[in-house]
């Protein structure tokens, strides 16, 4: 086994107080490090990104982002003797769409559930377990609401990463801000966070230095966030997510492929949502399309859309990572990091962000 195929190469330290807390206002006013060939990691800030992406390619880029919307898919229940459970959705509208049955959860909890308990839901409604799946997982059923739109909107929570005041949101801040401006399409349990970023403002600077936008959907599952729990790489396999490419985004990928424009993804789930279309299409520009991506970038893959990169700084020895090392290069990604804790950048999911082009 190689170092690149190590996951004990794709760490790093990286201390406490460097993992953002909350996100910064305005968005744009995220650090961006700016990192290009051959040259040392430049300091710049979101607002900067047009200037950025112009003097790098020359010509205006397509920036592709991706338009999953983050649901509160996080329920807090408690058990008839009181205790407490956390459970989340996997994929909430996924193939039972808005039903309030047949979901797949993730749990928490002092001791197991058991097939038949019912939970009472905090804030009202139930919670029947019918199965339970192992690995922390159950099915369940909800009751509560006539919709899982509306029970999920009532009583649920942002699945804010545990790393953010420990998982514990404050609704009237993070549903509005762990969202991306542009997100539409119901289904992510966790935000594509280099779009974070992206303000009203910022979009407008875009349009007008002729930067084009086109979206993928792409529904952010839990599945990539594990930890990798094997050393060598080739024995992890990121969890599929239910994807979707329209005519119209796999158009305007043909037309700046010909017109010899770069594609720049706006996150690494954009990244595996394009790079996943390609290789059903052998390498070719991607068709419309809709399915589960199930593509886990390594190093060796050869990447045939995705020419650069907008994302945050991820976790050490995170299936992150190591997709941002196949892009970029395990060594210049790990000196831009080390760069990045050194100057004050903010990690994570409400952190500032880099350029990799």
């Amino acid at each position: 086994m190689t170092d690149e195929l190590d996951l004990r190469a794709y760490d790093f330290d990286l201390p406490g107080d460097r993992i953002a807390q909350y996100a910064v206002e305005p968005r744009h006013a995220a650090k961006l490090l700016v990192n290009a060939p051959d040259e040392a990691p430049r300091d710049a800030s979101m607002w900067d990104l047009p200037e950025v992406l112009l003097a790098r390619y020359g010509q205006p880029p397509l920036l592709v982002v991706n338009d999953t919307r983050v649901v509160p898919a996080r329920l807090l229940a408690n058990k008839p003797s009181g205790g407490r459970v956390e459970l989340l959705l996997e994929h909430p509208f996924g193939a039972h769409g808005a039903s309030l049955t047949g979901h797949t959860v993730l749990y928490k909890s002092s001791k197991p559930l058991r097939a038949g308990q019912t939970l009472a839901l905090q804030g009202g409604g139930d919670v029947h377990v019918a199965d339970i799946l192992g690995d922390g997982r159950a099915r369940v059923d909800l009751s509560g609401a006539a919709t899982l739109h509306e029970l999920l909107d009532r009583v649920g929570h942002v699945p804010l990463p545990p790393y953010i005041r420990g998982g514990v949101d404050q609704p009237e801040l993070d549903r509005p801000r762990y969202q991306c401006a542009w997100a539409r399409q119901p289904g992510a349990v966790a935000a594509p966070t280099a779009g974070l970023h992206f303000s009203p403002e910022l979009l407008a600077k875009l349009d007008a230095a002729g930067i084009a936008r086109a979206a993928v959907t792409l529904h952010v599952g839990p599945g990539t966030f594990l930890p990798v729990r094997s050393d060598d790489l080739r024995g992890h396999r990121v969890a599929a997510e239910r994807y979707e490419l329209s005519e119209q985004t796999a158009e305007a990928i043909a037309k700046a492929r010909a017109s010899g424009r770069q594609v720049v993804a706006v996150g690494t789930t954009v990244t595996r949502a394009l790079e996943h279309a390609a290789a059903l299409a052998e390498g070719g520009p991607p068709r419309p399309g809709h399915g589960w991506a199930d593509l886990t970038i390594l190093p060796g893959h050869r990447f045939a859309i995705v020419q650069g990169l907008v994302t945050n700084f991820h976790l050490p020895r995170s299936s992150l990572l190591v997709l941002l090392c196949a892009f970029w290069g395990r060594q210049r990604v790990l000196a831009a990091y080390q760069a990045a804790v050194q100057r004050g950048y903010r990690f994570y999911s409400y952190g500032d962000a880099g350029f990799f082009g």
